[in-house]
Formats: structure tokens, C-alpha cells, sequence
């Protein structure tokens, strides 16, 4: 048996039970260290990128959103799925949501964190970035949730303060925040919108594509 660290966990064999619009469910049969099979249940999702939209007061603009799995509106970022295919770059997509949900485009684009936002079950991932130089587009077409959605402007030092009093919840505002904070606080380097991102997830828009 090898030493901890160092085991190949290979798939035996795998099946999916649920394909759905924006996820599916697939059962993996799993090698363990001792060689014991194990099944593991895991959730295919759409990758995601969210948008830090910072202006030159240094304040944050952001959306109120009803979020139905948990009933109740959510202080959260502009934010968006990556279901334009295979292809889609997620610079792209930001750029999208961003003039989609706030109306606004940007001419500095950096990348703050790449996030797993729950590995323990799902594939799901999303990055976040920081956009400055902030430009207002004409407003958009908004339906469903997105109709209902209003926009806040919170100065970035006070969305911390509201991220650690419970106020601010959504995991993607949580980090972004946080991110952005020590970033400009530590004068930190971030990364190219065009770094690499390891952890995109890409089995969903396979399945969704007939490449799988």
C-alpha cells in the first residue's frame, strides 16, 4: 500500500442518474487506498465567474436577488453561469454580466481568486475578478429573479464590515469581497483575466454539447 499523498483514485466505472438544465448527477465508482470500491456522488455544474465592479470612490456594486433554495433576498454580486458552450471565454461572460445585471462595463480587468465552492460533491467553480475604470452602459432587459433585482452601491470597507457581522452571506460575495479588501489594503499583484484556471469545470458543457 502506498504511503499517504500518493494513491491514484481510478474511476471504475460511472453512470449518470440526473441530467437537468443546469446540473446533473453522476455516481463514480471509486478506487481507495486498501482497494475497497467506493461510490461518490457528484454534481456537474456549470462553471461561473462573478465581478468585484469597484469605481473610483471605492465603492462596490452589487445586487439584491431573491434566492428561491433558501427564500429570502441576498446581498450579492453581479454573477452568471458559463452556458455559452464549450468555447466561451469567461472574460467574456463577466464582461456580459456585468452590463446585464448593474449596466456598467470596465476597462481594467484582473483576476482576485479562483474558487471550489464545494469540492466535497460538485465540480462547480467559479472566478471572480476585479474590474475598474467603471463606464455606465444603457440599462438591459431584465427577467424573472432578474427583474426584481435592485442595485447597491456599498463602499468596499463597509461590505467587510457587513461580510463578518452575517450580513453579507452569499460565498461568492463573501470572497470576492475579502479578496478585493486585501488586495488593495497589501497592494497585492493579481493575476491576468486571461490566467489559466485549473479547476473550470468542463463535464457539464460536454454532456450539454454531445461531446461526452
Amino acid at each position: 500500500m502506498s504511503g499517504p499523498g500518493s494513491h491514484d483514485f481510478v474511476v471504475r466505472d460511472s453512470r449518470t442518474v440526473y441530467d437537468g438544465a443546469i446540473l446533473a448527477l453522476r455516481l463514480d465508482q471509486v478506487q481507495m487506498p486498501g482497494g475497497r470500491v467506493a461510490e461518490r456522488e457528484v454534481v456537474e455544474h456549470h462553471g461561473a465567474v462573478a465581478v468585484v465592479a469597484l469605481d473610483d470612490a471605492g465603492r462596490v456594486a452589487m445586487v439584491r436577488q431573491y434566492r428561491h433554495p433558501i427564500g429570502r433576498r441576498l446581498l450579492e454580486l453581479p454573477a452568471g453561469l458559463l452556458d455559452g458552450g464549450p468555447d466561451e471565454d469567461p472574460l467574456d461572460a463577466a464582461r456580459r454580466e456585468l452590463a446585464e445585471e448593474v449596466d456598467l462595463a470596465a476597462d481594467s480587468w484582473r483576476v482576485l481568486a479562483d474558487l471550489a465552492l464545494s469540492p466535497g460533491f460538485t465540480d462547480e467553480a467559479l472566478r471572480v475578478y476585479l474590474a475598474q475604470s467603471l463606464h455606465a452602459l444603457n440599462p438591459a432587459e431584465r427577467h424573472d429573479e432578474e427583474a426584481d433585482m435592485a442595485v447597491e452601491w456599498v463602499v468596499l470597507d463597509e461590505a467587510v464590515t457587513r461580510v463578518m457581522a452575517g450580513e453579507i452571506v452569499n460565498a461568492t460575495a463573501v470572497a470576492g469581497i475579502l479578496a478585493a479588501s486585501a488586495a488593495i489594503t497589501n497592494g497585492l499583484a493579481l493575476r491576468d483575466p486571461s490566467a489559466d484556471w485549473i479547476d473550470q469545470p468542463t463535464a457539464l458543457q460536454s454532456r450539454k454539447h454531445g461531446d461526452a
